[in-house]
């Protein structure tokens, strides 16, 4: 870290710099019950150590979140997690989770996303919806909401609040124009439904946010099996539905103040779409394989089963498994946006790359946990959270995971989360839903952060809104969880 970083660094981090190694040695060096498990002699006490250090340091963000997802490929070796005497194939085990197909998706589908950015469609599919919703007050604030998390199915969350800012903005100058007067009320709201919008639309698919994929990979490794894309979505996307209208009543119960007009939002929807011209042919090519890789997601079982047999004769018996197939496609995708000349350079530049290695310490952070015993020992530990009652199971993680998210990126939460509760998919899946849910403050999401720096919308307005929106997410999570995501991740 440069001079220039560890001046710029704030108290809190450089507590999280130092409490981080300072609790892993506790851990590992003062003797406790993870030393003296049966038959795993001091690795549990290990994988806890370096969990330990990981998570004080993501949740300070003490240094680069990307710098701390590399540390099991250092500490994983030396602390000897694995159950091997040998250096080199600890360090290929430390190594191994980086290169998971579901680090491959996400990456393919941030390029499609980049090529989405490059040629501006997913700003005319954002004011297409917002035309078709209507631009009467109440109409335009649920088609920002709406069109925020339509876009953001598909392409991060930060982006999409980066490309709705200025459209809000540019209606919120036209509206206060016509009202001849600030609307304070309606412009927090406005700007507030973009962020919301945002992080919701983001649990909506597996590529919409890393923490989809994060529970993905989590659940392929503990538990063994694939959540397809379909089935995320079947599972995911109904909450999205739902949690939208609940948001809209909240931020229009706080618009509504204003007490406006009809405005001329249409005025600056039409003019943003007359800019924009009719669809460039680079525009086309990216809609068309954009969609084409949606339609090979969605049909992906059937067509899995049909390429299974060739791809194991070519391979070697190589068995094709759900998250080889989203990654290839993902992948193929992207390359054809390139080998075309519809992805640049430059587009490339601009996607979070650093966001791959926090998926793959996230993953490598899981192995370890698996391989040392830890998580045999933990599950014991948890074991009573699954003889609760559905809805105490369900509530107790979504707000523990809600809460967790006000102070974490939700990413790194969900990193976290993932590997302490139970193996069960219906709790991991509510727990990754809850970590896309905070509301409240700037450093919760990045959209958050996004909006709050527009400088239309107040901190107490945001947590004001954002407060409500939690318990209600947490009470509509409790439910959801024990009833559809039960029935449809068993």
């Amino acid at each position: 870290m440069g001079e220039q970083a560890a001046r710029g660094a704030t108290t809190g981090q450089w507590v999280g710099r130092f409490a981080g190694p300072l609790a892993a040695g506790l851990i590992y060096g003062v003797p406790s019950g993870l030393h003296t498990l049966p038959g795993l002699d001091h690795r549990p006490a290990a994988a806890a150590a370096v969990a330990a250090w990981m998570a004080l340091w993501w949740f300070t963000e003490a240094v680069p979140m990307a710098w701390t997802a590399v540390l099991p490929v250092v500490l994983f070796p030396v602390l000897g997690v694995f159950d091997t005497d040998s250096v080199a194939v600890a360090a290929g085990r430390s190594v191994l989770p980086f290169l998971d197909p579901y680090i491959f998706l996400f990456m393919g589908g941030m390029a499609l996303g980049a090529g989405m950015e490059q040629w501006g469609l997913h700003r005319r599919i954002a004011l297409l919806i917002m035309r078709a919703v209507g631009t009467g007050p109440q109409r335009l604030l649920f088609g920002m909401l709406a069109a925020s998390a339509a876009v953001s199915l598909w392409i991060s969350n930060t982006a999409t609040a980066v490309m709705m800012v200025p459209i809000g903005m540019a209606l919120l100058a036209q509206l206060r124009a016509s009202e001849g007067r600030p609307l304070e009320h309606f412009g927090a709201a406005l700007m507030l439904a973009v962020a919301y919008g945002s992080n919701l639309g983001g649990i909506g698919t597996k590529i919409g946010s890393p923490t989809n994929s994060v529970f993905a990979g989590v659940v392929s490794r503990r538990l063994g099996t694939d959540v397809g894309f379909v089935e995320y979505m079947v599972a995911a996307l109904p909450f999205v539905l739902l949690f939208l209208p609940v948001a809209w009543a909240v931020l229009w119960r706080w618009a509504r103040q204003d007490r406006m007009g009809p405005g001329q939002g249409g005025d600056v929807i039409a003019r943003e779409l007359e800019q924009l011209g009719p669809m460039s042919r680079g525009e086309r090519t990216v809609g068309v394989v954009f969609l084409v890789a949606a339609m090979l997601w969605i049909f992906g079982d059937p067509l899995r089963a049909l390429l299974a047999p060739g791809v194991a004769r070519a391979f070697d018996g190589f068995k094709l498994g759900g998250k080889h197939y989203e990654a290839a496609v993902a992948i193929v995708g992207a390359v054809t946006l390139v080998v075309l000349g519809r992805l640049s350079v430059a587009a490339l530049r601009r996607v979070p790359w650093d966001t791959l290695l926090l998926l793959g310490g996230g993953f490598a952070l899981a192995a370890g946990i698996e391989a040392s015993g830890l998580a045999s020992w933990m599950t014991s530990r948890l074991s009573e959270l699954e003889s609760l009652p559905g809805l105490v199971q369900y509530g107790t993680v979504a707000s523990a995971t809600i809460l967790l998210s006000a102070i974490a990126s939700n990413t790194a939460t969900t990193n976290v989360m993932l590997n302490v509760l139970p193996a069960s998919r219906p709790l991991l899946a509510v727990s990754t839903f809850a970590a896309s849910c905070d509301f409240a403050l700037p450093a919760g999401t990045p959209p958050n952060a996004i909006v709050f720096g527009s400088g239309v919308v107040r901190l107490p307005v945001m947590m004001r809104t954002g407060i409500l929106l939690d318990v209600l997410a947490a009470l509509l999570l409790t439910v959801y969880g024990a009833t559809w995501v039960r029935w449809v991740l068993p």
